[in-house]
């Protein structure tokens, strides 16, 4: 049984040593230039056991980017299920090692991955994982966020963030673009009292890993929130998709923290130092105005009405947050 302060103290090797580890996914695939999906998935990947790890997708721009028929970028055992059963499909592999382990057939349960975009995770998964945290299963979720159904023509989804354009919350004169706040899946995870919940960003490379390796390490479910910016979708340049990662930790839209046992909130380094520092956040708007979906925002005229209440909002959580983690 892994207690909740080893897993604070979970490290993951140096630099000098990863750079040799080999990537368990091939740069052969087929991702758009400047996705982030694909350094989300070897970053995660880099601190498994290769010949001790299994993993399971859902349908979405991961998958298909890299496994169009009959080639695969992965390295590892991987299988693709349909876009609203990740979570269920990795439950019944856990149970199924389980009962090897339990026959002699099996030393131990391997660990198990399942990847799963937004748009499969926050609204046709959300059953299914529930489920799965629910009851137990001992698996690492791992939730990419590129706020939309990117894969089918980006449309908009839970995690689609209030005024972006997407193909079904266009931006126009009467509405501007979708005018729900997102879905808060963290809180939805933290509900479900599991052993471990965190946010992740590619901007924060070796603070991800840690993570996913302390997700890993974890006895029972875990669930894994990852900013995933995505040039396409959201419009703009392929060469700012890290940068765009980091703005939206600098203005506390995606703030990088952990959960113990759905109750203890720690706040993650490049987040902590804001909350210590207030003046390091950055507005929103610098955030809003590095992307394309939201440039109605911006012409024929600054809306700084729905600028203004989007700040609102975003503090609102931040101070929230910050009441949780006890700062």
């Amino acid at each position: 049984m892994v207690t909740k302060e080893e897993l604070k103290k979970v490290k993951i090797p140096k630099a000098k040593e990863l750079i040799h580890t080999e990537n368990r996914l091939a740069p052969g695939h087929r991702l758009c230039a400047g996705c982030t999906a694909g350094t989300i998935a070897r970053l995660a990947t880099l601190v498994t056991d290769p010949n001790d790890v299994v993993i399971f997708h859902a349908t979405g721009c991961l998958e298909v980017a890299t496994t169009i028929y009959p080639y695969t970028a992965w390295k590892l055992p991987w299988y693709h299920n349909a876009f609203e059963n990740a979570a269920a499909t990795a439950s019944g592999a856990e149970a199924a090692f389980r009962a090897m382990v339990r026959k002699g057939k099996l030393k131990k349960i391997p660990d198990i991955i399942a990847f799963g975009g937004d748009g499969g995770t926050y609204d046709i998964g959300l059953q299914s994982l529930s489920g799965a945290m629910e009851r137990g299963h001992d698996f690492v979720y791992i939730c990419y966020t590129n706020g939309a159904y990117m894969n089918t023509g980006i449309q908009r989804s839970g995690g689609t963030p209030m005024y972006a354009a997407t193909t079904t919350s266009p931006a126009g004169s009467v509405i501007p673009g979708k005018i729900q706040w997102r879905k808060d899946l963290v809180a939805i995870a933290a509900a479900h009292k599991i052993p471990y919940i965190a946010t992740a960003s590619p901007a924060a490379h070796r603070d991800l890993m840690t993570k996913v390796r302390r997700a890993l390490d974890a006895d029972g479910p875990a669930f894994i929130l990852v900013d995933m910016p995505c040039p396409r979708g959201w419009r703009f340049p392929e060469k700012d998709s890290v940068k765009v990662a980091q703005l939206a930790i600098d203005t506390c839209y995606f703030p990088l923290y952990e959960i113990y046992d759905g109750k203890e909130y720690v706040l993650s380094p490049k987040s902590k130092a804001i909350a210590n520092k207030p003046e390091r956040k950055k507005p929103i708007e610098e955030y809003l105005a590095a992307q394309g979906r939201f440039k109605h925002l911006f012409k024929p005229e600054k809306r700084t009405d729905l600028i203004a209440k989007f700040q609102e909002a975003l503090n609102k959580e931040w101070e929230y947050l910050l009441k949780l983690v006890n700062l």
